[in-house]
């Protein structure tokens, strides 16, 4: 069994996941997709347009968040010419099923390949950059590690090394079966070669700093950068200095160079 079920099947789960329905429509320069992922459950997408040439974003957000949160957020990402693909989770917005980690990382390798179907199907260009916030690391992380057609880099945001570590963090007990998943996942993101961008908050009270240096420490890449943001909480990151982020991400998907 692994480490996703070991936790899945635990009274743990209900401290990774905080699943709100509600919805609000997209903007003008936006428009929402569902996916199917298993028989009678789809995942919601929002497919918010930068107007760029770059490559676009398929962001996996943190637990408390939904797709209808980053209407105002995206505003900020088309201001540097950036487009996203917001995914909600199982149970999120208007998404069906229960939220696990197992159904997570699963529904991130559906979702990577029908977003991609559904951007070239409408004339853009395929390839993607994945990144990760908070939670969203884990799908991330998963996904990097694929390397699957098409995917150019990987940015983490308030990320972590597994899920373990988080929950040591908020001093939880753990069966003993999942320190082995810890090492492995140690061992997958040290696999990971795409290039990378690390971003975490100085004072994060969630996820310390300390975790989001040995994220970055331990990453495969030849190519990876770490950049902190001072002073920024787990929740004000974007807000605490949204220059310096912003340019962070745009610099590092410019790197990465332009879709033709």
């Amino acid at each position: 069994m692994s480490g996703y079920a070991l936790i899945d099947r635990s009274p743990l789960l209900k401290f990774i996941f905080y699943p709100r329905k509600f919805y609000l429509p997209p903007p003008a320069y936006a428009f929402d997709m569902a996916f199917p992922v298993e028989e009678g459950v789809s995942i919601s997408c929002r497919f918010f347009d930068g107007g760029g040439d770059l490559p676009w974003i398929l962001y996996f957000h943190g637990n408390g968040e939904i797709v209808s949160d980053y209407n105002s957020i995206s505003e900020l990402y088309r201001q540097y010419g950036l487009s996203l693909v917001v995914a909600d989770y199982r149970g999120y917005g208007t998404s069906g099923g229960r939220p696990t980690l197992t159904s997570l990382v699963q529904d991130a390798r559906i979702l990577y390949r029908g977003v991609r179907r559904e951007l070239t199907g409408r004339g853009f260009p395929g390839d993607l950059v994945v990144m990760g916030r908070s939670l969203g690391s884990v799908s991330a992380l998963e996904l990097a590690h694929d390397r699957p057609e098409g995917l150019r880099g990987l940015i983490l945001e308030s990320g972590f090394i597994s899920v373990v570590k988080l929950l040591e963090h908020l001093g939880l007990p753990l069966p003993a079966d999942l320190r082995s998943f810890d090492q492995e996942s140690c061992r997958k993101v040290k696999e990971i070669k795409l290039p990378a961008l690390v971003i975490h908050g100085t004072r994060d009270r969630l996820v310390p700093f300390s975790q989001g240096r040995e994220l970055y420490h331990c990453l495969g890449s030849s190519r990876k950068e770490l950049v902190d943001i001072p002073g920024a909480d787990h929740n004000d990151i974007i807000f605490r200095d949204t220059e310096r982020y912003f340019q962070a991400v745009h610099r590092f998907v410019h790197s990465l160079g332009k879709n033709s």
